[in-house]
């Protein structure tokens, strides 16, 4: 069932939505009645104006608090609390998550290959290619590109198609940050793959190999494949070696710079 769903969701069809949609149908129009017969019953003013049904709600939980998005969201945003640093750039991360939380309690540099239009005082946006930023002069204390490195090079988003398009980015993105500053980056970990056009999937150990002699990793959590939150005190090599037992998690790594 779960090959065909996802074969249905890469033609635009969510088949599953579709029969949730249908069963809510006649509970609709039975609360609809209901509805009508209230406005005579109570002598309300207001009148249904047309029809806009919302189908899925009743079925839904009251939200998501789990999983990749939501917990690195947060705790990236937590330390850049903690740290408080001068300049914060961010490269691609989510708006309506991490960018949002970040720009609550300060100001934040945003850079996108893809145009962003916002009214936010807070938010800054610069927009241009990490993988061939053609000098540019964006240097910070503290730089992050969270659940974006895994898309670089695959022409997803409108950027060039390369297979070692995450390389540059990662060499964009080290080259951004001062000496002392940190860099926060998360990816998706399990055994290393692409999975084309999507995204690749990371060994654990994959990022902090390539940062080696430049960074040093400062701290490490994941999100395991039940989309919990684990904050690691030791980086142990053994556990990285198996990602940690994902096989889609999500790695999140502060680094700090210690030189040139």
């Amino acid at each position: 069932m779960s090959k065909f769903r996802s074969v249905s969701n890469l033609f635009g069809l969510d088949l599953e939505t579709t029969f949730t949609v249908m069963a809510g149908i006649p509970g609709y129009l039975r609360d609809y009645v209901k509805f009508k017969r209230s406005l005579r019953e109570t002598g309300e003013r207001s009148k249904v104006s047309r029809l806009y049904p919302a189908l899925l709600d009743k079925r839904a939980s009251a939200g998501k608090a789990s999983g990749h998005y939501f917990h690195q969201d947060i705790h990236v945003a937590r330390l850049v609390l903690k740290h408080n640093p001068r300049r914060h750039i961010d490269v691609a991360s989510r708006v309506d998550g991490f960018v949002s939380h970040v720009a609550v309690f300060r100001e934040i540099e945003v850079v996108d290959i893809r145009p962003l239009e916002t009214s936010e005082k807070k938010i800054k946006f610069v927009q241009f290619d990490i993988m061939n930023p053609q000098g540019s002069q964006l240097i910070a204390d503290s730089v992050s590109c969270l659940h974006a490195i895994e898309h670089f090079g695959l022409g997803r988003y409108g950027d060039t198609v390369r297979a070692d398009g995450y390389k540059l980015g990662i060499n964009s993105l080290a080259s951004m940050v001062e000496v002392g500053g940190r860099l926060y980056i998360s990816v998706p970990i399990g055994p290393q793959r692409v999975e084309f056009n999507a995204h690749r999937v990371f060994h654990a150990n994959e990022i902090p190999k390539f940062l080696a002699g430049f960074f040093a990793l400062e701290s490490f959590a994941y999100v395991d494949d039940l989309g919990v939150l684990h904050e690691v005190s030791t980086f142990d090599a053994g556990q990285a070696e198996r990602s940690f037992g994902c096989n889609f998690g999500c790695g999140i790594y502060e680094f700090r710079r210690i030189k040139n």
